[in-house]
């Protein structure tokens, strides 16, 4: 599938902006990743444009979140690695998977920092992307209030792909400033 296709997709299940926009700032993180990491560019791409796929069908619902999203995709022919990566990506709809591989770690994390700096930008007077330092990101991590529904410990899986959390976050701001315009930040 390529590119084109794939925003069809999930335009055609997704309806709201705010979360087009985390599906995109997703997916240019995850890009990012593929390239420093050396791995399959389009195929962390993708994973990172598709994984909420299914979020507006299950109304957000952690229980099934990710599980039926995961089914579309398989529906349409996605590869199996990127399924099980949308699958894993939400941990409490897993039933028993456990995220092991570069791609479902890379995921997990990726699309959870994109919240973190939407929020820090949307606190800046200008609400842009490219105002906002990495130290900003880094010192709101450590505040568990501010975007208190973030999680933290998915964010540090960075570890897991050889990544130092300052790393991922100066790697996941540039992605996300390279794309600013388009993701309304």
């Amino acid at each position: 599938m390529d590119r084109k296709e794939a925003i069809a997709l999930l335009r055609s299940y997704v309806k709201n902006e705010k979360m087009i926009a985390h599906c995109l700032a997703s997916e240019a993180v995850l890009r990012a990743l593929a390239e420093r990491l050396d791995a399959d560019v389009e195929q962390w791409a993708l994973a990172g444009l598709l994984h909420d796929l299914d979020v507006e069908i299950t109304n957000a619902d952690p229980k099934v979140h990710a599980l039926k999203g995961a089914g579309i995709l398989e529906q349409h022919g996605i590869d199996p690695d990127i399924v099980e990566a949308v699958r894993l990506h939400n941990e409490e709809a897993a039933h028993g998977g456990t995220r092991q591989k570069p791609l479902h770690h890379a995921l997990a994390a990726g699309e959870t920092i994109t919240g973190l700096i939407t929020a820090t930008a949307l606190v800046y007077p200008d609400k842009k992307v490219a105002s906002v330092k990495p130290k900003s990101i880094t010192k709101r991590m450590k505040e568990k209030a501010f975007a208190a529904s973030v999680n933290r410990d998915t964010i540090m899986e960075c570890e897991k792909l050889g990544l130092s959390l300052q790393e991922f976050v100066e790697l996941s701001l540039n992605a996300m400033k390279k794309i600013g315009p388009d993701i309304g930040l």
